[in-house]
């Protein structure tokens, strides 16, 4: 006498498998399309796979319908979706907030820094040798630099080296490396990105490799760290580029924007796909672009390449000629860019153009990567003032 089925799950004993479903060929046809869909149960799903080893008719509707279900339904990429560790890292502070917080304007530097650093670990020891052109603006026309994708983080490792120093940290340079840097650039003040670059590329007994990530990373790392412990406050705190210097908030989002430009060079570089920032990370990155672009032209416009400024001067704090740049896309916004001098303030009142750009178009202009001949930009107004600024953000590039 067999076991209720209560008796069975009690005692432990195998449950007796399920008698084989038989139907009809009518009824296995008209299951095919549930099972190109996995919908159907798993005994109707043995019966119809049973069937079609016999049924040459229905095997090929199978997988006609099969192949349908391809096509509804594309592959994906393997690839992770380059949010998902923001929104794992939201999740888990929702819960939980963190001690030691990471500022706001430290954010996209740590996210763009661990993006990168997915990407070459995915990459083999031979791509470390892909060769890469570093692209930049000067003057009036593009400049690039050769190198190879491990270059490229000696680069950022360097340059990323500066807010390092800034803060306190052991510069990557080396004492000997960063004293004869410096002494090469004493004439012009603080060693530039560039010449730091160059010292560190002189200084490799052997090009770079592979092994440049691991500094690389831990500065990074220490970076965030150190930025944390020292609070938003700290954000203040003057980092010299040599020519210029900016606030530790304003030099981090700068940081996080070569980060992800020279990433994309690299993912270039091995035919890897490369994701944009986050579009709150990409927002900030614009607006720095924008509040730098008055300085930049009239750097331009001391240099002879731009118009000069028009007669009337207009004093320090008074509203002047304006240029209303709207970026369109994820990260998107409207700045208003004064015209005559840093020192005025931008007026709507004022607008004499407006030039509308995508979010990534203008990221990729501001980078030297695109010409502001060739930049896909919407123009109304002043022709000679939507030059001087697209050059000017173009201008906004370095090494």
């Amino acid at each position: 006498m067999p076991l209720p089925r209560s008796s069975v799950e009690d005692t432990g004993l195998p449950l007796p498998e399920p008698a084989p479903l038989v139907l009809e060929h009518r009824v296995l046809k008209s299951l095919l399309g549930a099972w190109a869909l996995a919908a159907c149960s798993a005994q109707e799903t043995a019966a119809v796979e049973e069937h079609l080893g016999e049924c040459g008719s229905c095997a090929d509707e199978a997988l006609r319908l099969r192949g349908a279900v391809g096509l509804l339904h594309p592959p994906e990429s393997l690839d992770l979706d380059p949010s998902l560790r923001t929104r794992v890292l939201e999740g888990c502070l929702d819960r939980r907030p963190a001690r030691i917080p990471v500022p706001e304007w430290a954010a996209p530097y740590d996210a763009e820094a661990a993006r990168l650093d997915a990407l070459l670990q995915d990459i083999g020891d031979a791509e470390w040798h892909a060769p890469v052109r570093l692209r930049w603006f000067e003057g009036d026309g593009p400049v690039s630099r050769r190198t190879t994708v491990a270059g490229v983080i000696a680069h950022l490792l360097s340059v990323d080296g500066l807010v390092g120093v800034a803060l306190g940290l052991e510069d990557p340079l080396g004492a000997a490396t960063a004293e004869k840097t410096e002494a090469e650039g004493a004439a012009a003040g603080a060693p530039t990105p560039a010449q730091r670059t160059e010292a560190y590329w002189r200084a490799s007994h052997f090009p770079p490799t592979r092994a440049v990530r691991a500094p690389w990373r831990e500065q990074s790392h220490h970076i965030v760290r150190t930025v944390s412990f020292a609070g938003g406050g700290s954000g203040r705190l003057a980092v010299s580029y040599g020519g210029f210097a900016l606030p530790l908030s304003d030099s981090m989002l700068d940081r996080a924007f070569e980060c992800w430009v020279h990433a994309g060079d690299i993912a270039d570089a091995v035919d890897y796909p490369y994701e944009p920032p986050a579009p709150r990370h990409l927002h900030r990155m614009i607006d720095l672009a924008a509040r730098m672009l008055p300085v930049s032209l009239a750097e331009r416009r001391r240099a002879g390449l731009s118009a000069p400024a028009p007669r009337r001067l207009v004093a320090a704090g008074a509203p002047g000629r304006s240029l209303r740049l709207e970026i369109e896309g994820s990260g998107g916004g409207e700045w208003l860019i004064p015209l005559d001098s840093p020192a005025s303030v931008a007026s709507a009142e004022h607008e004499v153009a407006h030039v509308a750009l995508d979010g990534v178009e203008f990221c990729r202009l501001a980078a030297g990567h695109v010409s502001p001949e060739e930049a896909a930009a919407g123009q109304v107004g002043d022709r000679e003032a939507i030059r001087d600024v697209l050059f000017a953000a173009a201008s906004l590039s370095r090494m």
